[in-house]
């Protein structure tokens, strides 16, 4: 059983990665000393967006942390890169995205469609959910794709608030780990 979800989530991974969207990354550090997030504009409120809030909170304070260790600084707007992220959480029947700080056009739109593909066309019979991150790196004057990576994993069930952020933390230093900068 384990190993069916660890191959279900292999599948989605793969294509998750390969699909359609920019997949050209300048290759070698990324030249940036400072980095802002996607602006989302205003968000609506909704019941479920408070969840949500808390998530997006983690996760930017993982990546800025993650960033600040290579020697970049979060700035409000107008850092030299804007950072992008996207999250699709999926099982079996349905697929859902977190992508207010990822944008709203197609890229994204392409992306949740290819996880709900890879989620619910796999060969695996037992119930699974996964989670998928994925992070963009983008030159802010040029909006050039600087670094695109990725984390899948299984979605922890009723996890402690402790417990939730450190499988964010986690995941967003796994999907940074290759990515350098120099100043």
């Amino acid at each position: 059983m384990k190993m069916q979800l660890l191959s279900g989530l292999a599948v989605a991974v793969v294509v998750i990665a390969g699909c359609s969207t920019p997949t050209h990354v300048d290759k070698g550090p990324i030249k940036a000393t400072t980095f802002s997030f996607v602006n989302p504009g205003p968000l609506p409120e909704y019941a479920f967006r408070e969840n949500r809030k808390q998530v997006n909170i983690i996760v930017q304070e993982a990546i800025a942390s993650d960033l600040a260790a290579k020697g970049v600084k979060y700035v409000a707007q107008g850092g030299e890169v804007t950072v992008a992220y996207l999250i699709v959480i999926g099982n079996n029947v349905t697929t859902s995205a977190i992508n207010e700080y990822f944008g709203y056009g197609a890229d994204a739109i392409a992306l949740e469609d290819k996880a709900q593909k890879a989620y619910t066309e796999g060969k695996q019979r037992g119930f699974f959910e996964a989670g998928t991150m994925l992070i963009d790196i983008v030159d802010s004057r040029t909006s050039k794709l600087l670094a695109r990576n990725y984390v899948t994993r299984p979605v922890l069930q009723n996890p402690s608030a402790d417990a939730r952020k450190a499988n964010i933390e986690e995941a967003v230093q796994e999907a940074l780990k290759n990515v350098r900068f120099k100043q």
